[in-house]
């Protein structure tokens, strides 16, 4: 599954143009990857892995992490209710281009898209609202993509953030990473973990992707992965993540693993690009080839809510 398209660093500009081309083509495949792990899921074929640390609860909603690993990078979004996100640890993406999925959000810079709801929460909104930017596009919706792209990457750890999703169709909230080596090598040859996605029309589903290059194929390998919740993904808290360590990345959900990735888990061809220095990003996309446009049914403003976000490292 392809994560939330477009330019992700310095350079937007050009990141908007060489990478918009390669994610519409994977946008594309992703509907039928999709598909085929409903189907399974469905079917009780696909179960996932199971063979890693399921983490006991911790006061406040948390997770405990396994024995030996400390906190190395976190935010709480602690602060005044409309105050940025801290600048010290995340930038803002903006533009209206399509992100190369032919979405319709304008991400912007404004509190109304990204601001600290005062009850140590960031909200990352989406809008219904005609938006024209600097560059002259104009959008029919708002939102925002930050990122700690620049100023925290890390390789291997514990990763989870707790995020309450929204619910309703074309709605495409996401927790991933790319790999910081973006900037030198491309897409997708800089890798790409996405921790969390999950469709807007099915609140009660998660995915956990990776992305890499693959000899032959421009838009490389996605390999995805899925669970389902017991309740809607969107009715409260959940803590979506990844358990990451050499040659290895296991995704869970509420400390539980689903799925376990390793250099034998990809396609013939595909080359293991994830031991390597990542970077984050927050998203809330509306729209596009994938997953399609909101309904009449979608109501607007609609949020995602992250709790915190943390990195622990061994």
């Amino acid at each position: 599954m392809s994560a939330p398209a477009g330019s992700t660093g310095r350079d937007r500009r050009r990141r908007a143009t060489s990478r918009g081309p390669a994610r519409a083509g994977v946008a594309a495949a992703v509907v039928i990857c999709l598909a085929i792990v409903a189907w399974l899921l469905h079917s009780g074929t696909l179960h996932g892995s199971h063979g890693a640390h399921r983490s006991a609860k911790a006061p406040g909603g948390g997770l405990s992490p396994p024995a030996g690993y400390k906190l190395v990078w976190a935010d709480d979004f602690n602060g005044l209710r409309g105050s940025r996100p801290d600048p010290a640890k995340w930038r803002f993406e903006t533009g209206g281009n399509g992100w190369g999925n032919n979405e319709l959000q304008y991400y912007t810079t404004t509190p109304s898209n990204a601001s600290l709801d005062g009850a140590g929460h960031l909200a990352i909104t989406a809008r219904r609202q005609v938006y024209t930017g600097s560059d002259g596009v104009t959008r029919d919706y708002t939102s925002a993509l930050i990122e700690t792209s620049g100023l925290f990457k890390t390789t291997y750890g514990w990763i989870q953030a707790r995020i309450k999703l929204p619910a309703g169709a074309g709605l495409w909230p996401a927790f991933w990473a790319i790999g910081s080596d973006f900037d030198q090598v491309g897409w997708p040859a800089s890798g790409e973990i996405d921790l969390m996605e999950n469709i807007g029309s099915d609140p009660f589903k998660v995915y956990g992707v990776l992305h890499g290059p693959a000899p032959g194929k421009p838009n490389g390998y996605n390999l995805v992965a899925a669970t389902r919740s017991a309740t809607s993904l969107a009715a409260g808290f959940h803590v979506f993540g990844i358990d990451w360590s050499p040659g290895k990345i296991v995704f869970t959900l509420d400390g539980a693993p689903y799925a376990t990735r390793t250099p034998a888990s990809l396609p013939s061809g595909g080359k293991w690009v994830f031991d390597k220095p990542f970077y984050f990003i927050l998203n809330l996309a509306v729209g596009g080839n994938f997953p399609g446009p909101p309904d009449a049914t979608t109501e607007f403003p609609a949020t995602m809510l992250v709790d915190w976000v943390r990195v622990y490292s061994h």
